[in-house]
């Protein structure tokens, strides 16, 4: 069962950090799969990725472009882990108890990015927390500090 992770936003938007994000992944050697809950979000996030940093490359696709098999990030709004994704991030309120009880559970981790000057979906990542943890799920709450980086703030279960 992969640890989960709440990344409250609160300086950076979704699209500057979930690049960061996936570098880092990347970094580790590991398949990521990016869960939006639209084909537009999804099209935003490719867009985003191409064009993220010049001496970037994040290697990425969606099931149109063929292969997903082969695509060491797959952008997707379904529950499919066809790249067998170590890493699963959750952006735009996307749903995660489902998936995770499914086939499209990461090997390693999730993560759910939310902005949390967003009054919906700062409900919906507390509806998210509160249904993973009564489903056992071991979480961690990361918010961004005012300098940009990440505090953890909770933990389920306690340590």
């Amino acid at each position: 069962m992969p640890e989960i992770a709440f990344y409250h936003l609160n300086r950076a938007t979704v699209a500057q950090t979930l690049p960061m994000l996936l570098e880092r992944s990347r970094a580790r050697g590991w398949r990521a799969i990016v869960q939006a809950t639209s084909d537009a979000s999804l099209a935003e996030i490719d867009a985003d990725l191409w064009s993220y940093r010049p001496e970037s490359f994040l290697p990425h696709g969606t099931k149109a472009d063929g292969a997903p098999e082969s695509q060491p990030i797959y952008l997707t709004c379904g529950g499919d882990n066809p790249n067998d994704a170590d890493v699963r991030f959750f952006v735009q309120g996307a749903h995660m108890a489902s998936t995770l009880a499914g086939a499209g559970a990461p090997r390693q981790r999730a993560a759910l990015l939310f902005d949390g000057r967003d009054e919906a979906e700062l409900a919906d990542a507390r509806a998210q927390w509160k249904e993973l943890r009564d489903l056992g799920y071991s979480l961690v709450y990361h918010q961004q500090s005012e300098g940009g980086g990440w505090e953890e703030k909770a933990r389920e279960p306690k340590l």
